[in-house]
């Protein structure tokens, strides 16, 4: 399957020519914005993928850093989310990350979130399921309640011991005594040059390795078995939503379309149409957290 091609955020022109591939399939008609005939689908919906980016965190007040504006200090994530800068300089990496994690501990989740968790549990007493898969690393659809969650970039809240490779929740505020107060993002901060062996280490048995943030970097290969997982969940749902993605980040970006290359309906979304957004069945235009509570409450026809 291409699903299994696209396990590198960096790609090859190979990755390239298969996503190519992916989407020679001939566009639809217009997407229609008719919420009466999705709720219809909905409501004969038994496995439902939902995919979300960006945006609904976004909603949330989470930082993106991506586009324009999207700088920490003089950097954008690209230039720090990489293992050849945590390599090269483990504490700025750090910070970089601590800030992110303290900022969102100021953050909650979102209608939107809120909505797909009451959703999930509302179909899972009548014998139908909701699978989240997930680009976002902030861990609010867990806080929001939901349950089957994959997030394919990782966890914010995830460390990964550089030696003996265990991978353990985190939620340590700060995460290291040598991080308090780090991390500030003013373009004038200086930078906080911790020595080494004062960043988070691995509590493990005799280990003490130095630890790194449990997230896809780019350049790096995706979990396999999680990929494997979201293709199984992909290819037995009958109904799927992409919900504040930009549609561009790969391969996640191509998840929709090969769902909606089957005839599966596609509901997209989002604050503005995207690369795929022709691609889809529907297109709900606007936030996500005014567009998408309405398309997911309960249905006339279900049971509960």
């Amino acid at each position: 399957m291409i699903v299994r091609q696209l396990m590198c955020r960096g790609l090859t022109s190979h990755l390239c020519a298969a996503v190519r591939l992916n989407w020679s399939a001939p566009k639809m008609a217009r997407p229609s914005s008719n919420l009466t005939e999705f709720c219809e689908d909905f409501a004969k919906a038994k496995h439902v993928a939902i995919i979300t980016g960006a945006g609904v965190s976004a909603e949330s007040g989470v930082p993106t850093f991506r586009g324009q504006g999207g700088y920490w200090r003089k950097w954008q994530a690209q230039d720090l989310a990489t293992p050849e800068a945590f390599s090269r300089d483990p504490s700025l990496v750090w910070e970089f990350y601590h800030y992110r994690r303290e900022v969102m501990r100021s953050k909650m989740p979102n209608p939107a979130h809120l909505a797909i968790a009451k959703c999930e549990s509302r179909l899972s007493k009548q014998g139908r399921s909701v699978v989240i898969i997930t680009q976002n690393i902030d861990e609010l659809h867990h806080r929001a309640g939901s349950k089957h969650v994959y997030e394919i970039h990782g966890s914010l809240f995830k460390t990964r011991c550089m030696s003996c490779g265990e991978v353990k929740a985190n939620h340590k505020s700060p995460i290291c005594p040598a991080l308090e107060g780090k991390g500030e993002p003013d373009p004038s901060a200086k930078d906080a040059r911790i020595p080494v062996q004062h960043l988070p280490r691995c509590d493990g048995s005799g280990c003490n390795g130095l630890l790194r943030p449990h997230v896809v970097w780019f350049g790096e290969t995706l979990d396999s078995d999680i990929l494997t997982a979201v293709e199984q969940e992909l290819e037995k749902c009958d109904l799927c939503l992409v919900v504040g993605t930009s549609s561009v980040v790969y391969p996640a970006a191509m998840f929709a379309p090969q769902v909606a290359g089957r005839g599966v309906p596609v509901a997209e979304f989002n604050m503005e149409c995207t690369p795929a957004t022709m691609r889809f069945k529907y297109h709900f235009e606007g936030p996500c957290g005014v567009t998408l509570p309405p398309a997911l409450e309960r249905h006339e026809s279900e049971a509960i």
